[in-house]
Order: C-alpha cells, then sequence, then structure tokens
C-alpha cells in the first residue's frame, strides 16, 4: 500500500535536510515501479499556508500544499536550518507541525528540525539527536529525556530525530527500511550510490 510522504517547507529551511529525504522516497518508489508494483511512496511538499519558501542560500520553492489540506500523512518529515530562532519565533511554523503532527503516524526531525518538535512537545521526556553542534543545546532545554550523540537517528516509533544533514539521508534510509523491510532500503540506497549501515550509530 503507498504511504504518504508530507515534507514540511518554511522560510530558511535546508535544502538537504528536505531534497535528502525526498529523493530516498521517490527512488524507493521508482524501483518499486520498475518491477512492475505501486509506487510505495507518495510524497508532497508542504509549507503553513501554501505560500512560496524560500530556501537557505535563496532557492524559492512553489506549488506547496497548505497544511491544513494536507490530511492523513504516513510520515512527517520537518527539516531544519541555520536560524533556529527565526523559525521557533513563526507561529504558523509552529501550528503546522502541531496540525500535521496530530494526523501522521510518525513524526521525523532532520538537523535543527528537533527543535521545532521539542516546541511542540513532541520530544517530551524521549532520547533525541540534532546536528552534532546542536545535541548539548538541545539537551540543555530540559525537555528531552536524552541528547544522544555519535549516531545518524533515535528512533522512538511515532517519533524520529536525525542529526544534521546528510544523516537525514541515512533516516529516510531507515524509515523505508522499517516500512518496507531492510532489503528495500539497502536497494535504494545502491541506487542512490549510497554507503548506508541498518545501524544509527556512526
Amino acid at each position: 500500500m503507498t504511504k504518504r510522504i508530507g515534507i514540511l517547507l518554511y522560510d530558511g529551511f535546508d535544502l538537504i535536510d528536505s531534497g535528502g529525504p525526498y529523493e530516498v522516497f521517490l527512488t524507493a518508489s521508482r524501483l518499486a515501479e520498475r518491477d512492475g508494483d505501486a509506487a510505495l511512496y507518495e510524497v508532497v511538499l508542504i509549507s503553513p499556508v501554501g505560500e512560496d519558501v524560500v530556501a537557505y542560500g535563496g532557492m524559492t520553492v512553489t506549488g506547496t500544499m497548505p497544511a491544513a489540506d494536507a490530511g492523513t500523512l504516513h510520515t512527517l518529515i520537518v527539516p531544519g536550518l541555520v536560524d533556529i530562532a527565526a523559525a521557533r519565533a513563526n507561529p504558523a511554523v509552529g501550528a503546522a507541525i502541531a496540525g500535521l503532527a496530530r494526523s501522521s503516524a510518525t513524526v521525523a526531525s532532520v538537523c535543527t528540525g528537533a527543535f521545532l518538535l521539542s516546541d511542540q512537545g513532541l520530544l517530551d521526556g524521549q532520547p533525541a539527536t540534532t546536528h552534532w553542534e546542536d545535541v548539548a543545546l538541545l539537551a540543555g532545554e530540559g525537555r528531552i529525556g536524552e541528547g544522544v550523540e555519535a549516531v545518524r537517528w533515535v528512533d522512538n516509533g511515532a517519533v524520529v530525530t536525525s542529526g544534521g544533514l546528510t544523516s537525514g539521508i541515512h533516516m529516510a534510509l531507515h524509515l523505508v527500511g522499517r516500512d518496507f523491510g531492510v532489503d528495500v532500503a539497502k536497494r535504494t540506497a545502491r541506487q542512490l550510490e549510497m554507503d548506508w549501515n541498518p545501524s544509527p550509530a556512526r
């Protein structure tokens, strides 16, 4: 059964945090379709109110879906950004995450996206990770259970956090493996020419 993935975009987001997982899910689907099977994933790009969003560095993404119209998701991906304070100060971003999380079976963050999940209480008392430069800062805010270092992702079941930047690709492959089996994830990684290990350890 095709699983629906939503990637939330907002001003200042890091391209690789969103584009890396995007390519993983699309590649897994393409390989399934090549075999004559149904696509494994449908990937939709979401923004808080359906607006154009400008990534870090200036690239603009258009044609996004408003968060209120996204419907039910199998997995929500929340990318990170350099200017964490800016996103945290934007009530539309927080409201979008809170609303989308309620209609998602799994919520996953890449890099500093973990701070945005934490703001919505999604990491309360749980182990979590983020970019290695920011793990202590995340833990120091006192909401998560433990700041986990030297891993590419931490899987708590309904909530998954990953380290910085390319760790989002590793985490997305982990999610493919969780959904459809490790062999599918390994085949996807090979197609991407990615050296991927099912273990989260660096």
